[in-house]
Formats: structure tokens, C-alpha cells, sequence
């Protein structure tokens, strides 16, 4: 069974070995090109915190925000990365628990991008406030007037969930990565990084107890994590549902949100995924089955998201409501029709063609379809965002919204930030799962001397049997 496992999701790694030398091969110097990605990164990083100096300084008015569209770009972006997170969760934790063997080689990934993604999208509330030294007003905690926060506000909702997320998702990301860490201690030579190694490694010898207990805290953290995939996008949507603007209050905002969600990231997995096993050469760890495993998650996300789809504007024609019908009319046909085009286009109409195997077994048209969802779930939470509040009960109120220089570089800076770190993570930690991949490897046999006469003796008796005799043993 072991070998069979290994020949379908391993066909080029031999023994343990192999695991550990392509392991540590990903954490050597990087070249020019990973150095120069990285510049790009730095500088969109760099030129968003101008941006976001010049907002404090100026105000908000530098961004495209007026009334009564008080939500633009910078809360279409917090959603959008939200989101992002949330296939990491998916992959890591509730695949583990229904044991999937196919995660092992991919999960690490989708963790650090779960993490990261969380760390860009917290920024964006302390962003669109536009008086960042005021957001301790958001927390749960007595401000100086000794008033405390709405409990009954959607956005303290959002405080508890974004946080409870990056809490629980940071622990379990670096409890899996603690046995990787301490085989990579192990074999470094570079002394800066067997220091740094050490401190992280947290003493991790490999002895028994150890592994016991990582194995129940894994087991655990996986458990605890598996209902915020479903709890903390559903919170998000409920800063949504519960207002009264037209196309916001309705009770399939929840469901919508998280199947939105789970497409995006598993949409943002691959396109990380696929350069990753091209330029590291990690053909034999992220093979052709786990990229098919994940165009068939993304078939169904993708038809979940477009009923949704169906089933928004159906209910807004059903409901004879003037405004509602109003408003979803307005997003495609109106001033935005565009992005609700695409919204429909990009994440509903587009993934189906990953049915056609030609096109679900062809990386190249499957990262493109991938970079494409990821757009279309952007417009997606702009349609949601900006067409209705411009667009709300009273037209003397109608105003629309244009996306303002400073929204557009933050926006650029956030995807800098997020990759920033990300190959930050793809040279200065193990991006493969060393212990769980060895774990669907046969374990390595010592061959004593005895056995191998044993074989060959076996060898020359089939031999010498008769023709009629070996036939019927093959068969």
C-alpha cells in the first residue's frame, strides 16, 4: 500500500533522503531572480506606506471614499484577503481530519498563505479609518472616556473574528512546522540559520513523548481551527446582512461568503503553487494529481458562488421589492455593469471549463484560470460593496464612486506586502512537510547479506520451473 501511495503522489522521490536534500535545497542562497522579486515587493510595500502617510496627513479625501459611499477600495481589499485566507484553513486542517492523502505535499503552503493573508487584510480596517492611532477603539476594551465598544456592531464582530483566526491559524501553522525546523537545524551548515533554527525548533529531539504530543496538539488545533472556516468569513458577511441597504440584507450572505471565500484561496494556492514547482523543481512532491485534486474543489466552489449568483437576483425579481430589484438591475446595466459582468464571468462561467480535462491537466491554463477567479473575486466584493450604497433608497443620494490614486497604490502595496512575505517564507522555512511526506514513504529496510543469497536462489528455482507451471503461478 505504501508503495503504491508512493508511486502515485511521490513517483520520483526514492527514500528519506530525498525528502530531506529537496527540503533544505529550497533554503540555500537565493539568486538573482528571487532577489529581484523581492525588490518589487519592497518598493509596492514602500510606495503604499506614502500612500497611506499622505491619507493621515491629508485625509481621507485623498482616497475616492464620499457620501454615501463610505466603502471603496480599501474594504473590497480586507474582504478580498479575508477570503484568501480561508483555503489554507481548508487544505491544512479539515483535509487532515478526513485524512486526504494528497494534502501532505501541498498543505504547508496553504497555511503560510492563510497566515499572510490575515496579517494583510487586519491592516485595512486600521487603513479606512484614516486616524490609525484611534483603533484601540475597535477592541474590546474601555477607551479613555470609559465608554465601552457597540457590542451589537458588526465591525467589533469582525475584531473577534479576524483576530481568533490569526491566532488560531499562526499556532498551527508553527506547530507543524516545528519537527520540519528541527531536521533543518540538523542539517544546515550556514551558522546564522542553525541558531535561528535552534530558537524556533523549541529543544525538538524527535523522542517518543514528543511526537506523541505533537501529534494530539496537531490533532486538536486541527479540530479547533475546521469551524472557522465556516464562522469567521460568515461573521465578515454579516457586516453586510444585518444593515438594511438594498442587495446587503439577506440570510444567503453567510453560505455565499465562505464558498466565495474557499474559491479564492484555492484560486490563490495555485497560482502560488504553480511557480513554486516550477522554479524549485518540486515536480515529485506537487504532482499532476494535486493540481487535478484542486481544480475539482474549484469546479465546485465556482458552481456554489455562481447559484448564488442565481439565486441573489432571483429572489430580488421574486421579492417584487422596487429598491432590491432596483439595485441588482443597476449591476448590470447601470454605471458598474462592467464589474458585474465580470463578477459573473470571471468566477462563475470561466472555472467550468476546468470539466474539459485537457484544460484541468494544463498548469499553464490552469494558473491563468486561477489569476482570473482571483480578479473576479475582487469585483465580486467591490459589485457587493459599491453598487449598492451608490445606488440606495433615495436618488438624490445617487453618487458614484471612482477609486482614488492612494486607494489604488495601498491596494498594489497589499499584494507586495503579501508576497513579500511569502518569499520570505519560501527560503527561510521549510516549505515542504518533511515529517508528513516521509510518513507516506516506506521506511527505509536494512538488506542483510543472507537476503539477498535468499532472492537469488528464489530467482534460479522459478527458473528452472516447468513452462506450464510459471504460467499458472502469473497468473
Amino acid at each position: 500500500m505504501a508503495t503504491e501511495i508512493r508511486s502515485v503522489f511521490h513517483p520520483e522521490v526514492a527514500d528519506y533522503s530525498d525528502v530531506n536534500r529537496d527540503a533544505n535545497r529550497l533554503l540555500s542562497k537565493p539568486g538573482k531572480g528571487y532577489l529581484a522579486l523581492l525588490t518589487v515587493c519592497v518598493l509596492l510595500v514602500g510606495a503604499a506606506v506614502v500612500a497611506f502617510l499622505a491619507d493621515v496627513v491629508y485625509g481621507l479625501g485623498m482616497a475616492g471614499l464620499t457620501n454615501p459611499v463610505g466603502w471603496g477600495a480599501f474594504i473590497t481589499t480586507f474582504v478580498f484577503w479575508v477570503g484568501i485566507g480561508h483555503a489554507g484553513t481548508l487544505i491544512s486542517a479539515i483535509l487532515f481530519l478526513f485524512r486526504a492523502p494528497w494534502r501532505q505535499a501541498i498543505y504547508r503552503l496553504a497555511e503560510a498563505m492563510t497566515v499572510f493573508a490575515v496579517i494583510t487584510a487586519a491592516l485595512f480596517p486600521i487603513i479606512h479609518i484614516g486616524r490609525p492611532w484611534f483603533f484601540y477603539w475597535l477592541l474590546p476594551l474601555p477607551s479613555q472616556r470609559q465608554l465601552w465598544p457597540n457590542f451589537r456592531s458588526p465591525l467589533l464582530w469582525d475584531v473577534f473574528a479576524v483576530t481568533t483566526y490569526l491566532t488560531v491559524s499562526s499556532v498551527f501553522f508553527f506547530i507543524g512546522l516545528i519537527p520540519d525546523i528541527a531536521a533543518s537545524r540538523d542539517s544546515t551548515t550556514v551558522p546564522w540559520r542553525k541558531k535561528v533554527y535552534t530558537i524556533l525548533a523549541l529543544g525538538w529531539r524527535g523522542t517518543d513523548r514528543e511526537w506523541k504530543n505533537f501529534t494530539r496538539a496537531y490533532l486538536f488545533l486541527a479540530a479547533l481551527a475546521t469551524p472557522l472556516v465556516l464562522s469567521v468569513h460568515s461573521v465578515v458577511s454579516w457586516d453586510f446582512a444585518v444593515s438594511i441597504v438594498p442587495g446587503w440584507h439577506t440570510t444567503i450572505f453567510a453560505p455565499y461568503f465562505v464558498a466565495g471565500a474557499i474559491l479564492s484561496g484555492v484560486a490563490m494556492v495555485v497560482t502560488i503553487a504553480v511557480p513554486v514547482r516550477k522554479i524549485f523543481r518540486l515536480r515529485a512532491y506537487l504532482t499532476d494529481l494535486h493540481f487535478d485534486r484542486m481544480a475539482k474543489l474549484l469546479i465546485l466552489t465556482s458552481t456554489i458562488v455562481g447559484y448564488a449568483y442565481a439565486m441573489e437576483y432571483f429572489m430580488a425579481w421574486y421579492s417584487a421589492e422596487l429598491y432590491e430589484r432596483d439595485v441588482f438591475w443597476d449591476r448590470v446595466t447601470g454605471d458598474y455593469w462592467w464589474a458585474g459582468w465580470s463578477m459573473i464571468t470571471f468566477n462563475a462561467i470561466i472555472p467550468q471549463l476546468l470539466w474539459f480535462p485537457k484544460i484541468r491537466k494544463n498548469l499553464n491554463a490552469f494558473f491563468l484560470i486561477s489569476i482570473i477567479v482571483n480578479i473576479g473575486m475582487w469585483w465580486e466584493r467591490f459589485v457587493i460593496i459599491v453598487p449598492s450604497l451608490a445606488h440606495s433608497y433615495e436618488p438624490w443620494r445617487f453618487l458614484n464612486y471612482h477609486i482614488g490614486i492612494t486607494e489604488a497604490v495601498i491596494l498594489m502595496g497589499s499584494f507586495g506586502w503579501f508576497f513579500m512575505w511569502m518569499l520570505l517564507f519560501l527560503r527561510f522555512l521549510p516549505v515542504l512537510s518533511i515529517a508528513e511526506i516521509k510518513e507516506i514513504l516506506p521506511p527505509p529496510l536494512k538488506h542483510h547479506p543472507a537476503d539477498a543469497l535468499a532472492e537469488s536462489a528464489q530467482q534460479r528455482l522459478v527458473e528452472e520451473l516447468p513452462t506450464g507451471y510459471k504460467e499458472f503461478e502469473r497468473r
